[in-house]
């Protein structure tokens, strides 16, 4: 509606103003000749004449030959009988066609007011139009800091979020039942003198569902939902964050109860005084708003602000301290019983055939967020739309894992015998020492076909969730990242750049052992500090807090890790010849081999564990490992196993 009126506006503007430039500087008219009335009542005996407009006393005559004419007629007189005067016939007289003109206030308009007034009438137009303008620069001053929150009505079903539309995360939605409680019922808590807590922090990795869960506590508290982002607090202009923060709770206010989401919170959260701004960076201005809205002197608001974050660990204590973020709640990643909810989930819309197993989907799944399920549906419903199919059936699904992990396959990409031979002794290597040890997780598919960055892949997932790693462990997985580049030397007599993901994650993972988990010789201690930078990067160094005696000791342990690791994996090779050549000639032959063509080969039983059915394409079982599975320690029981794509052949 704005826009239209000012359309029109301007539209009038320009018209006032081309229809005066055309008076004003049209080019003159040539004047009419000017006759007597005895010549006019000449012209009428002679017929000459068509029509006669009479204006008061002045006359327009209109020629039959289109030429005009004009006289003045005699005062207090009719034209009638002044003509009849001049000897003009009534049969003359009822030839032409005499209009009686009362006024001639149009051209009087035009002709003589309207240039007069058009410069004023410019002007006035130029003054309204300026006003106007900067009305709107004045209003455009005074919204810029305004809170530039969505609102989500909680009335509108459309986007309505409750805890069913959230699987898993069981203990955060008990968690945060209790703040839909307060918010629904407040008074069964102030008779006990409880207070309504004021803030929650989400942590969690990306894509675990923080602010899914936001959106299901106000659809469940059926309380209006401010959805903000922390970095649109920040401007470069300052003041700008701190205003917008008061606008957002002064609006949450009017409409509590009601809850307020604030993204990426570390955005203008983090540590005050350590910037590079200074004391009075923006950020800090922002940050201190904050504060004093969620517990400042006004504490009698029933608006509760939940905040997400992967980063707590740079977040100001003033928002952590009670009173402000009361709750943290921990959005982990799903184990297997959560992604079969979640899958479940993402499958509502999706026509899946009859004999697909979700719980064989989230067994080879482990360490997927719900985001990666998500994706991970998404991915199969494209392929099967590319195919021609209807449904969704289980090959989809696996290729879906795989592209999920390491990417597109790359079929078009074109490998020699030599080299396509190589890869196919570097994965036999990694799966045949994997399926060898006892402590290391099942092989569930060797690829020699590049996909992603990966020359080729081995992959693997374990049995069950593994929460804690044991040395036992990490000491098998060794063996397994060097089994690609002891089955080249072997084979070849050479190694190739194939392996040097491969080492680089097996020296990572030896320093580990000795220097964050005690599990050398060195005995049950940490060696080094790691100190992060909270605004200058994420990880800048790690302080040495030992002697360089020991820094030769903890090189020793490396070493001596590897190289026991590389003894084992040699040994396995050696005395599996045969089973090795057998894996070689298959993959050659197949470029891919499946867990059950696997385990035949290396004559190990079938697992307990729910088979895929004969039908269906063989679905790979991803987790771990590509050329071996890369261990994770207990710090990093949370982060996603996958395979580490090396660009380089064979790994």
């Amino acid at each position: 509606m704005k826009n239209l009126n000012k359309n029109i506006s301007l539209i009038i503007l320009f018209v006032l103003l081309f229809s005066g430039l055309f008076i004003l500087y049209k080019g003159p008219e040539e004047k009419p000749a000017e006759i007597s009335l005895s010549e006019l009542a000449s012209q009428i005996n002679e017929s000459l004449v068509k029509e006669i407009v009479v204006d008061e006393n002045s006359l327009v005559i209109s020629l039959k030959n289109d030429k005009k004419e004009t006289s003045i007629k005699e005062k207090e007189a009719g034209l009638t009988e002044t003509l009849k005067n001049y000897g003009v016939s009534q049969e003359k007289l009822a030839e032409v066609n005499i209009n009686i003109k009362d006024n001639a206030s149009s051209s009087f308009w035009l002709g003589t007011v309207l240039p007069f007034l058009l410069p004023f009438l410019l002007i006035a137009g130029f003054i309204w139009f300026m006003l106007k303008q900067a009305q709107k620069g004045n209003s455009q001053a005074l919204s810029f800091g305004s809170s530039r929150a969505r609102v989500v009505d909680p009335k509108d079903k459309r986007f309505r979020t409750t805890f069913k539309d959230v699987a898993g995360a069981k203990e955060a939605k008990e968690e945060l039942m209790e703040i839909v409680e307060f918010l629904k019922t407040p008074g069964k808590f102030l008779k006990l003198g409880a207070k309504i807590p004021k803030g929650v922090l989400l942590l969690g990795p990306p894509g675990t569902g923080k602010t899914l869960i936001a959106k299901a506590v106000a659809g469940e508290a059926n309380a209006p939902f401010f959805n903000i982002s922390g970095s649109e607090f920040v401007e470069m202009f300052v003041g700008v964050g701190a205003s917008r923060v008061r606008d957002l709770f002064k609006q949450a206010k009017k409409n509590a109860p009601a809850i307020v989401f604030i993204d990426e919170i570390d955005a203008v959260g983090r540590h005050r005084g350590a910037g590079l701004g200074g004391g009075h960076d923006e950020r800090e201005q922002t940050l201190n708003q904050i504060l004093v809205e969620m517990d400042g002197f006004d504490t009698n608001t029933n608006v509760i602000v939940i905040a997400a974050t992967n980063r707590p660990d740079v977040l100001d204590p003033a928002l952590l301290r009670p009173g402000r973020f009361d709750r943290r709640v921990t959005m982990d990643l799903p184990d297997i019983e959560e992604r079969v909810a979640i899958l479940k989930i993402h499958a509502k819309n999706k026509p899946l055939a009859d004999n697909i197993d979700l719980r064989v989907i989230a067994e080879r799944t482990p360490g997927f967020s719900g985001a990666d399920l998500s994706n991970l549906l998404n991915e199969a419903a494209i392929f099967s739309a590319r195919r021609g199919k209807k449904e969704i059936f289980m090959r989809e699904l696996t290729e879906s894992i795989e592209k999920v992990i390491l990417g597109p396959e790359r079929r078009s990409r074109i490998i020699d015998e030599e080299e396509k031979k190589i890869i196919a002794y570097h994965e036999a290597g990694h799966a045949l020492v994997g399926a060898s040890l006892k402590n290391t997780d099942p092989v569930q598919k060797i690829s020699i076909i590049s996909r992603g960055h990966a020359g080729g892949y081995t992959l693997s997932a374990p049995a069950k969730d593994k929460r804690l790693l044991s040395r036992d462990y990490f000491i098998d997985e060794l063996s397994v990242l060097l089994g690609g580049y002891v089955s080249e030397k072997i084979a070849f007599g050479v190694v190739t750049t194939g392996a040097s993901n491969d080492l680089e994650r097996a020296t990572s993972m030896s320093r580990n052992l000795v220097t964050r988990y005690g599990m050398s010789e060195l005995g049950p201690r940490t060696f080094g500090h790691k100190q992060e930078m909270v605004f200058l990067g994420k990880e800048m160094h790690e302080e040495k807090n030992y002697s360089e005696k020991t820094a030769e000791d903890i090189d020793k342990q490396v070493s001596k890790f590897i190289a026991d690791a590389y003894k084992v994996a040699e040994k396995i090779i050696l005395d599996k010849k045969d089973v090795m050549g057998d894996l070689v000639a298959k993959l050659i032959e197949k470029e891919t081999m499946e867990q059950e063509e696997f385990n035949n080969i290396m004559g190990i039983k079938k697992r307990t564990t729910a088979p895929v059915k004969p039908d269906l394409d063989q679905p790979v079982e991803i987790d771990t490992k590509k050329e071996g599975s890369p261990s994770k320690s207990p710090s990093e029981k949370n982060k996603k196993t996958v395979p580490d794509p090396n660009p380089v052949e064979g790994v």
